[in-house]
């Protein structure tokens, strides 16, 4: 199967399917997503839910979190990984926030990526699901999923993974495929023990093709 009728098949599937996708996050501005979307690196959406009650209730605004030090972001946030750098860095984000972007999240990925805690992944993030511009954001989920089933070949990192995807996902529908193979990957095509009996995908993934191969040759 050539990759164009494999992407062809696969949006296909996924807007019958999942017509709706959106981030597991909770939030109700682009700042309350900038944070929770640095919190969630290596943790959970569920975990970053059951902290940011209380986080945002506290600082609702960047200017409020500026004004503390880490350690006061830290009481609300001990419960995620890494929760000493990331006090850090949402410190220092509010700060740069308020002082360089008087307070409002930019929505350029490059000037989102000045902030402190924030990478491509995480830019990409805000600039789609905030801005709804076409940015690939690729975590472990789209990496592995992408791969798995043969939307992309020989990725070895994920901005080679955000740039074959890109490729060929048409631009309109990028912020929606990108919620499509986080969502694939966090409940169906799951990291150790995939669920293929139940998978959707299965008749045009590579991953399930060859695991049918060494099932037949074993």
């Amino acid at each position: 199967m050539q990759k164009k009728e494999r992407y062809e098949k696969v949006i296909a599937y996924f807007q019958k399917e999942m017509p709706i996708a959106e981030t597991e996050l909770h939030y109700s501005n682009p700042y309350e997503l900038l944070v929770a979307v640095i919190l969630s690196a290596q943790c959970t959406d569920k975990r970053v839910n059951q902290m940011t009650p209380d986080l945002f209730k506290r600082f609702p605004k960047p200017e409020l979190m500026a004004e503390v030090e880490p350690a006061e972001v830290f009481d609300y946030i001990r419960s995620c990984s890494y929760p000493n750098n990331k006090a850090k860095h949402l410190v220092g984000m509010a700060k740069m926030l308020t002082q360089v972007y008087k307070g409002v999240v930019p929505d350029d990925i490059a000037e989102l990526q000045k902030l402190p805690g924030v990478g491509r992944k995480t830019a990409n993030v805000i600039a789609s699901v905030v801005y709804e511009k076409p940015a690939f954001a690729v975590d472990t989920h789209v990496f592995r999923v992408s791969a798995r089933i043969g939307l992309t070949t020989n990725s070895k990192t994920p901005l080679e993974t955000e740039k074959q995807l890109m490729k060929y996902f048409p631009e309109e529908i990028v912020p929606l495929a990108h919620h499509w193979l986080i969502l694939h990957g966090r409940y169906t095509c799951l990291a150790r023990s995939p669920k293929c009996s139940k998978c959707g995908l299965k008749e045009f993934c590579k991953y399930y093709e060859k695991q049918q191969k060494k099932a037949l040759n074993a």
